[in-house]
């Protein structure tokens, strides 16, 4: 009797131990959601409702070759800025963007609503992505 009993807490120990490791999955649609918000409020005046930008002035984020070649590159635009030359699908733009003070969760809502709208379609990506590429 005393092993049965035993052997039920054991059991009851390690599950209980098991559940508090195990990290919940990333919920992609959620960050999208949170995602479309952060456009709207930073993104929505020079890319446009439907990610379509102005020709020749702002380039696109809809079916973007540019964004989805590189979303480090992307990552680090969004934070820091960007300026130069680009060529987005086919069509050069040279202009300045500004970077945003945004929190590691808030880029990676972004680059999730970005990457999986407007035509696009790309994995994940998480907030210790975006920390990981902040300049230190």
């Amino acid at each position: 009797m005393k092993r049965v009993i035993y052997l039920t807490v054991l059991t009851a120990s390690l599950a209980t131990l098991i559940s508090f490791q195990t990290k919940p999955a990333f919920d992609l649609k959620a960050s999208v959601a949170r995602g479309k918000e952060t456009y709207v409020g930073y993104c929505i005046s020079c890319h446009m409702e439907q990610g379509e930008g102005i020709e020749g002035v702002y380039p696109p984020v809809a079916k973007s070759d540019y964004m989805m070649a590189d979303k480090n590159r992307t990552i680090q635009q969004i934070l820091y800025g960007a300026s130069g030359e680009m060529k987005v699908n086919g069509k050069v733009y040279n202009m300045n963007m500004t970077g945003f003070d945004l929190s590691d969760g808030e880029v990676s809502d972004l680059m999730n609503y970005i990457r999986n709208s407007f035509g696009n379609k790309g994995p994940a990506v998480l907030p210790e992505h975006v920390k990981a590429l902040r300049k230190k």
